[in-house]
């Protein structure tokens, strides 16, 4: 069994449910708190044991390059003002030097396109895969469990969680089988079952850990929905030949591609934080009552 040494991080797409913000902004650079959505990944690759993060990004994504940089002029400017703990923060999250790649997928041709064009970067080995928009929120980042079950399994392994039962027709769908240590077999992958016809209520939440087989099933990939190269189809002709396993995660994962994940996320962030708690609780407890009272008059 070969160690997962990489890990990549799609960071390509256009954001156009964050429109007019991400017209400028990166909608990864979007700030949970005061973190982007995209360090928040490459803190949880990190956790895990990963060495070297491949980036996939597009048009007007060099903002995200030049954050994973060092910034002289700040960290001057920072240290003639006696601004130590900023300062501190800052060097916590630099990437180290030669850990961090950036290749380019030039035409949106979906989420199976994009990996697909890390293949030269991950080379022979197997990789771990991280979507920004799906940030964890637990006492450890989610790939971690991913990792440690891949060591006991080998193969493929993807993280998930449990919806309601009514609502898979919102996402990929995984059938359970036997259980093995922290997790369980899958022994299916349907897109956006209907309720009531879905193999379980377990989804996949954007945390895998996948063999480079995929990449040669990926370059093969015919058109799915939308017009695009869809990873799930690829996995399931990968599940024909190679043990697919799910984590399932303790915590949770907030989908901070919509507006209402977004919102949710920053306020879960910012109540887990002992700097923090105090100064949003009451606030946040103030407007609803407020609506409440408007409700109520209404």
């Amino acid at each position: 069994m070969k160690r997962v040494r990489k890990a990549v991080i799609p960071v390509a797409g256009l954001g156009t449910r964050f429109l007019p913000a991400t017209k400028a902004v990166p909608k990864e650079m979007l700030t949970v708190v005061d973190r982007p959505v995209v360090q928040y990944a490459v803190d949880e690759a990190l956790e895990a044991g990963i060495e070297h993060i491949v980036f996939v990004t597009g048009r007007n994504k060099h903002v995200i390059e030049d954050y994973f940089d060092i910034h002289p002029e700040l960290q001057d400017t920072l240290t003639r003002a006696g601004k130590h703990q900023p300062l501190a923060s800052l060097q916590a999250l630099q990437l180290p030097a030669g850990a961090g790649s950036f290749t380019r997928q030039q035409v949106p041709l979906g989420l199976g396109h994009a990996v697909w064009c890390a293949r030269d970067l991950v080379g022979n080995e197997p990789f771990a895969l991280l979507l920004p928009d799906m940030v964890s929120f637990g006492e450890r980042g989610c790939l971690a469990g991913v990792m440690e079950l891949y060591q006991r399994t080998g193969g493929n392994v993807l993280a998930v969680e449990q919806c309601d039962p009514m609502e898979t027709d919102r996402y990929g769908i995984v059938g359970k089988g036997v259980e093995v240590g922290s997790g369980f077999a899958i022994t299916e992958m349907v897109e956006k079952p209907a309720p009531g016809s879905a193999p379980s209520n377990f989804y996949i939440t954007g945390r895998y850990v996948l063999q480079p087989e995929v990449f040669q099933l990926l370059g093969t990939q015919e058109s799915g929905a939308g017009g695009e190269i869809q990873l799930t189809d690829a996995m399931r002709r990968l599940a024909e030949m190679q043990p697919f396993h799910a984590h399932p995660y303790a915590g949770r994962t907030f989908d901070c591609g919509s507006k209402e994940g977004f919102v949710e996320a920053n306020v879960a962030f910012a109540l887990a934080r002992d700097d923090m708690r105090d100064l949003v609780l009451e606030p946040i407890a103030a407007l609803v009552a407020a609506r409440d009272r408007r409700s109520e008059a209404a």
